[in-house]
């Protein structure tokens, strides 16, 4: 069975652009969550003590990244977030 094109406007054709549009939207939220997940929890917490032989700026790498690191990380993701979905809206034709 072959899957042919819908005219655009069509409820079908617009249903299905919602989809991947949301679809996109999910794949990109999760991917950032489990970057977060990983710096906050991962590096933050439990691989802290591994971390902790290496030095930076004078301190344990582990500590350096549960409060330092860890915030510049949740600002890319943010920066990040807000390019990405500003691309889908533009790819998507979605707007404010």
């Amino acid at each position: 069975m072959t899957h042919t094109p819908l005219p655009p406007g069509t409820p079908a054709a617009e249903h299905r652009r919602r989809q991947q549009y949301w679809q996109a939207t999910l794949r990109l939220t999760l991917g950032l969550l489990a970057v977060w997940l990983f710096v906050s929890i991962g590096l933050g917490v439990l691989l802290a003590p591994a971390l902790d032989r290496f030095q930076i700026l004078g301190g344990p790498l582990g500590f350096w990244i549960g409060h330092n690191g860890a915030i510049y990380v949740f600002i890319a993701l943010i920066a990040i977030y807000a390019s990405r979905m500003a691309a889908l809206d533009r790819q998507f034709g979605v707007g404010d």
